[in-house]
């Protein structure tokens, strides 16, 4: 400020005139009078001057006149100034809190902007946090859980069988929406849902609800529309009721909601819901409750589901096993599932799903099923679920279901058992088996008998009914399918074929030779029934093992027929009476290649352990040991009059994604339509006049075979009409694994008899279960045989005149054998020490003989070296280690493997 404009020094005394001189000469419009004395500064002072000795009220305005300074003043040095209004206003905060210029209560108290600003930031901020969560998350694929499936199985009726398998064993099985009952659909949505076809997914007042009790500490609440119970079931799999578990729900419910469609998450939900009896899944919940498939539901059973999925321990009208049985017994629960299946029924009619009509039609609660265990895979269940998985996986060439996939689960397998004709056969075994066999009383005979039976269709190859043993889950070994069991003489017609269709070899030809140059026999062709017969070979010459050893072959107790007429007897009346020596001579002169491909080409499943070595003569007297079921199917390409269908236990199998496989119907060549039929004439005459009389039927006409192994260790009947074929074996085997030394032992005094043969509890079983299968059955006649072939006559007729040979032994046969098995032993040696001699209860002899006495014996050879000789076919493999019915690590003697 310039010099003229300082103020003039003020007056130590004063008045008005003082106050207005000091206004006036604060406001610089004045020059400084001359002579006065200068300020205490050079420039405009900004102090305070000390205060005059006088002036009162005057002088302090003088005072703060002096403090403010004139316009254009400097500003105050720090520490200076002073008053209320001595310095510039404070800048303004963005957020005024504590709240600037109020005091007390009003200083804590936020503005009204302030708390509207807040809030907005903050739904701002959980709107932004959403979006990116919802932008970021994906919806996870549906839990394994969630999908696993088990296996149905069903009758060749179409009725349910049993629903088990798969790895996760739930009983689930998912269906496509249009395969459940529109009628399931609308309960759901109006006993849980009833904004499901128009929500986003998700009901935020339910949310909120639910994390509201969660957080205090009170009941916990599930999801509350259909879209998250589907995501919890089947994404989340996560039963637990948490905050976490809360918030991923909500935002993959919402995500689900926009990326599905109604339909899919409907079909998602009602498959993998839980709605107690162990069944997840509508499907298996329509099954348990009401035993039918969920297409086939009404209303009254939908309402009854729906009803059951707010909690099957207390809903199940059946009652349930809880932690407080008091409230969930029968009474209880009826009474809980009566209240609000009748509500949901309301509540429907108010929602247009159904029609008050029909819903005054539903009064009472429908009815339901019992609740069934899973040990339903007892008694022959076992044996057919068993049979059905091996038969699926061995062709999986045709129905693309490997082990892995069928363990997976998911698939409903239709078979070919029929439920009426597995009981019988079930019931014909328990009954010979109760009246005759008691381990208690005869340890040492009776213990450890078993029995296998399989029955096929003749003329389609289904298997419709087995029995594996006493019980699936008692018994492991499926005796239907593995036995190991040697067959005896059901083992000859299959070399009475091959004779019938190729011929014997022309001796005088090399031994490889065709149909052209062979003889084909007819059944009236002539062969030896001596006794101790030496075997020859094709050509005449006498066979003998590669030790030098000769085979002589036994009939059943050493008896010859027809002595007087050089032992002549037709191969007809040599199967009725199943004389070995005429069979096994057959066999070589025809060739036993021949045989076996006789054999396989009839249905018997070549493989490791089944087939015994054909470079034995005995091979034609059954040493090998096929299983019931393909005995039965080979029969049956006799009764089928030549044309072979390969035995099968499933006609279709479907999964969620529809029809997976049809069996469809592929039959083979195997004989010409008069060697079958020949075959058939000669089998028949067995059971009206032979061995097999104990197995026929009255009105009916039945052909049949007896089989009994050497050293009495399993008996065979296998027989057929024109419809059915059956195959019945018993045998005795240790069931325990840990018995390293079992094997098949005899059955001499088994069910207090002196020998079991397969006239005896075979044919008795194979009777009384075709009795009863066939009572609905009308009756068919097999065909009349054409002649085929020549007779062929390997035997010269005495010199002297005989008369011909007779259709019955010239002598009676002997009593079948009665020595215990301590006492069997071969027979002593002929005078030929190379000669084979084994006696007919030998089981360690290679041929043995085919015991058929009076009563039905048939005791062919085992398939051990005779005297003398030291090597030999291997023995077939007996059930456990190292067998069929062991692990599975071995070679498998069943049906179905390759």
């Amino acid at each position: 400020m310039s010099e003229h404009r300082r103020k003039p020094p003020q007056p130590e005394g004063g008045g008005r005139a003082a106050a207005r001189r000091a206004r006036s000469g604060n406001t610089g419009r004045r020059a400084t009078p001359r002579g006065s004395a200068p300020s205490s500064s050079a420039h405009g002072s900004a102090g305070v001057e000390p205060p005059s000795h006088g002036g009162g009220r005057a002088e302090a305005r003088r005072a703060a006149q002096r403090g403010s300074g004139g316009r254009r003043r400097a500003a105050p040095a720090a520490g200076q100034g002073g008053g209320r209004r001595g310095g510039p206003p404070a800048k303004k905060r963005f957020i005024d809190y504590p709240r600037a210029g109020k005091d007390g209560v009003g200083r804590w108290l936020p503005s009204w902007k302030l708390v509207t600003g807040l809030f907005v930031a903050f739904i701002g901020g959980l709107m932004g946090i959403a979006g990116i969560a919802y932008a970021m998350v994906e919806v996870p694929d549906e839990a394994l859980s969630a999908r696993a499936q088990n296996n149905v199985y069903y009758w060749s009726d179409g009725s349910q069988m049993v629903a088990t398998g798969g790895e996760s064993q739930r009983n689930r099985q998912i269906v496509p929406l249009d395969q459940i009952d529109k009628s399931m659909q609308y309960a759901v949505i109006s006993a849980e849902n009833k904004s499901f076809e128009t929500d986003s997914g998700v009901d935020p007042m339910g949310i909120g609800r639910a994390l509201f009790n969660m957080a205090k500490g009170g009941q916990t609440q599930g999801g509350s529309t259909i879209t998250q119970q589907y995501v919890k079931n089947a994404v989340l799999d996560d039963q637990e009721q948490t905050l976490s578990r809360k918030f991923k729900e909500l935002f993959i419910s919402i995500k689900v909601g926009t990326t599905k469609s109604k339909d899919e998450i409907m079909a998602g939900y009602l498959n993998t819901a839980y709605y107690g009896r162990s069944a997840y899944g509508i499907q298996a919940a329509s099954r348990a409750y009401f035993d039918k498939d969920a297409v086939d539901l009404n209303a009254s059973e939908s309402a009854l589901l729906a009803a059951v999925l707010k909690g099957a321990t207390y809903y199940d009208p059946a009652g349930v096993a809880s932690d407080n049985p008091a409230k969930t017994t029968k009474e209880a629960n009826t009474l809980r599932a009566t209240e609000r299946w009748s509500w949901i029924l309301d509540e429907e009619v108010k929602d247009g799903h159904l029609s008050k009509s029909e819903r005054d039609k539903y009064t009472d609660l429908p009815k339901t099923e019992p609740p069934r265990a899973n040990s339903a895979l007892g008694g022959q269940v076992g044996y057919l679920v068993e049979l059905a998985n091996s038969w699926v996986t061995s062709h999986s060439e045709d129905t693309g279901i490997t082990l892995n996939k069928l363990n997976q689960g998911g698939y409903r397998i239709y078979t070919t058992f029929k439920k009426d004709r597995v009981k019988e056969l079930e019931k014909s075994v328990s009954k010979v088996y109760n009246a005759n066999i008691d381990p208690k009383k005869r340890p040492k005979t009776d213990s450890h008998v078993q029995f296998g039976g399989a029955s096929v269709n003749a003329n389609t190859g289904a298997i419709e009914a087995i029995y594996g043993g006493t019980d699936a889950l008692k018994h492991w070994m499926n005796n239907a399918d593995v036995t190991g069991a040697q067959v005896g003489s059901t083992f000859k017609p299959f070399v009475l074929a091959a004779a019938m269709q190729h011929g014997v070899r022309d001796p005088k030809l090399g031994a490889n030779q065709g149909d052209s140059t062979r003889r084909p026999v007819s059944q009236m062709s002539i062969f030896s029934a001596k006794n101790k017969l030496k075997i020859k070979n094709y050509d005449g010459s006498i066979w003998t093992d590669k030790n030098g050893d000769q085979w002589l072959q036994s009939n059943d107790g050493d008896e010859s027929y027809h002595s007087d007429d050089n032992y002549r007897i037709t191969l007809r009346e040599a199967m009725q009476h199943s004389v070995n020596s005429a069979f096994v001579q057959l066999g070589m002169d025809v060739g036993l290649d021949k045989v076996k491909d006789a054999a396989i080409k009839a249905g018997i499943q070549d493989g490791p352990n089944i087939f015994a070595s054909n470079n034995y003569p005995s091979f034609s007297l059954g040493t090998s040991s096929p299983s019931a079921i393909r005995m039965a199917g080979a029969y049956a390409t006799f009764a089928n009059e030549g044309e072979q269908n390969d035995p099968y236990s499933v006609t279709k199998v479907e999964s969620e994604k529809g029809t997976l496989f049809q069996h469809k119907k592929k039959s083979k060549s195997a004989f010409p339509k008069p060697v079958a039929d020949n075959v058939t004439d000669v089998l028949k005459n067995v059971v009206e006049k032979g061995t097999g009389t104990s197995a026929k039927i009255p009105g009916r006409d039945v052909a049949g075979k007896t089989g009994t192994t050497d050293g009495n260790k399993s008996a065979w009947f296998v027989g057929y009409t024109p419809q059915v074929s059956t195959a019945i074996a018993m045998f005795r085997f240790d069931d325990n694994a840990k018995n390293k030394q079992r094997e098949f032992e005899k059955m001499y005094g088994t069910g207090n008899q002196t020998s079991i043969h397969g006239a005896s509890f075979p044919a008795e079983i194979w009777k009384d279960y075709m009795t009863l299968a066939l009572k609905d059955a009308p009756t068919e006649n097999f065909p009349k045989p054409e002649k085929i072939g020549e007779v062929v006559e390997t035997v010269d007729a005495p010199p002297s005149p005989s008369t011909k040979p007779s259709e019955s032994p010239s002598e009676s046969p002997s009593k079948s054998p009665s020595q215990s098995p301590s006492s069997e032993a071969p027979p002593s040696p002929s005078t030929t020490e190379s000669e084979n001699t084994c006696g007919p209860l030998d089981f360690n002899c290679q041929h043995g003989g085919d015991d058929e006495g009076p009563g039905g014996g048939d005791d062919q050879g085992g398939d051990n070296q005779g005297p003398g000789q030291t090597s030999g076919p291997p023995s077939p493999s007996l059930p456990g280690e190292g067998d069929p019915g062991g692990d599975g690590d071995n070679g498998d003697n069943g049906w179905f493997k390759p």
